[in-house]
């Protein structure tokens, strides 16, 4: 499945934009209520006005309870523009004294009237807000019950001129807020569109740090990143191009001589004049082969990520067939061959094929450098730290030179053999590909070599 592309502009929108509208929202119901209670207390408080108002109306003769309300006065009462007012007051004993019989009243049997009580009801067809209030007088024991109700065309009015005057200046300073966050927020994103600009325009050559002078802060760690990796980038096309150029420069030479052979034979006539040229041509294609398998495994040993998937290797037992694998060209220099190891494994993290390749080029040089009838001796140690020695007792490599045997293509003045200066430049490699400390010294007063390879524990 394909994941959409994600835009940083729209994430940022969202994430503020999102938690804005949510508060406003919030904000808004809570200022609708609030409004609404308001709007409540004030208008009950002037219907409660009109209900007492009333109260002026009822009067006690002869210890009998009735209603003087004049025409006029009933016109003053009921005059609203916007709503309807209807009332009704009725006594206990007579019943409805005034008013209309319709007026809804308080059903709860445990209604507190020790007070007014306000609630909400309807009234033909039409919601009203009702006030009901119980009159005792003094002079007579009987209960007068005064109910009056009202519509809400007003409440509803003030309510919608009060909330629009809040969500108006609201939705205005949202909008406002919003072109502010567009426009803002494209203006801050500006400076990585023009490093996306800048590094797009450059070649797949130029690998120059990215410019920080205009990066933000908070993208500091991701500019630093990409700079290290360019740096790693251009270390590794660095050292493959330096590869190449030191790989075709070895290579020339035999493939000269082998051409020069090649010609060599074809103007000869018979088998026996060609015998000489097919040795050099033999000779030629072995040091050809020894140079392109040396030449892959120091490409192997150098990956250009920098990094190399390392697994534990039991060092004793690949040293032992190592030395076992290279005992029939040592014999052929009538040379003695010894391995000294351990009875436990001994694991190294490391990887197999080029930790045998690197065996293999300390014991070739060895043995293609090392006295006849001499002795080299291998050996593994456990303490203090896993270790591998190799030691001769050849005539050694001068001090002078020590500093420079592990350098690529370089080769001792005088050296015997036709070999190529990379034996020792592997080895180098290897080592530190696996983090091993590398040791050259002298075996002995008499000479010799002694290579001690170091490592940390796995």
């Amino acid at each position: 499945m394909i994941n959409k592309q994600r835009s940083l502009k729209t994430e940022i929108l969202l994430r503020l934009a999102i938690p804005l509208i949510f508060f406003i929202s919030i904000e808004s119901v809570l200022s609708y209520f609030v409004t609404l209670h308001h709007v409540d207390v004030a208008y009950d408080r002037w219907l409660l006005d009109s209900a007492r108002s009333l109260t002026q109306e009822i009067k006690v003769r002869e210890g009998k309870v009735f209603v003087e309300l004049p025409p006029a006065a009933l016109e003053i009462f009921k005059w609203d523009e916007s709503d309807k007012t209807y009332f009704k007051i009725i006594s206990e004993e007579k019943g409805m004294l005034a008013g209309d019989k319709f007026v809804p009243e308080p059903f709860d049997v445990e209604t507190d009237w020790t007070r007014p009580v306000f609630f909400d009801d309807e009234m033909y067809g039409e919601p009203v807000r009702v006030v009901s209030m119980l009159i005792t007088r003094e002079n007579t024991p009987e209960k007068v019950f005064v109910h009056v109700a009202e519509t809400l065309n007003k409440r509803r009015n003030m309510m919608m001129d009060i909330l629009l005057a809040d969500l108006v200046p609201q939705m205005a300073l949202v909008l406002l807020a919003g072109i502010y966050l567009v426009m803002g927020v494209k203006r801050g994103l500006q400076p990585l569109h023009v490093l996306a600009d800048e590094i797009a325009q450059r070649s797949s050559r130029d690998l120059r740090p990215i410019p920080e002078q205009h990066v933000f802060l908070e993208v500091r760690a991701l500019t630093d990143t990409i700079n290290d990796l360019l740096e790693r980038l251009g270390l590794a096309i660095a050292t493959q191009q330096r590869f190449i150029a030191n790989a075709a420069h070895q290579l020339r030479t035999p493939l000269a001589g082998l051409k020069l052979q090649v010609e060599r034979a074809q103007r000869e006539q018979d088998l026996s004049a060609m015998k000489p040229a097919l040795v050099q041509i033999q000779g030629c294609a072995d040091r050809m082969s020894h140079l392109t398998t040396q030449l892959l495994v120091l490409a192997r040993s150098e990956p250009i990520d920098g990094d190399y998937e390392l697994r534990p290797v039991d060092l004793c037992k690949l040293a032992k067939e190592t030395c076992m694998d290279w005992v029939p060209k040592a014999l052929q220099r009538h040379m003695e061959l010894s391995f000294e190891g351990l009875q436990q494994p001994l694991h190294v993290r490391g990887d197999e094929v080029l930790l045998r390749e690197l065996l293999a080029n300390l014991l070739d040089n060895a043995i293609c450098y090392g006295r006849d009838k001499g002795n080299i001796a291998v050996k593994v140690e456990r303490y203090p730290s896993p270790c591998l020695s190799i030691e001769d007792d050849g005539p050694g490599i001068p001090e002078v030179e020590m500093d420079r045997i592990f350098e690529r293509f370089y080769r001792i003045p005088g050296s015997p053999g036709d070999g190529c200066g990379l034996g020792l430049a592997i080895v180098k490699e290897i080592a530190d590909l696996h983090k091993a400390r590398l040791s050259l010294s002298s075996a002995g007063e008499t000479g010799g070599v002694r290579i001690e390879l170091i490592f940390k524990e796995s």
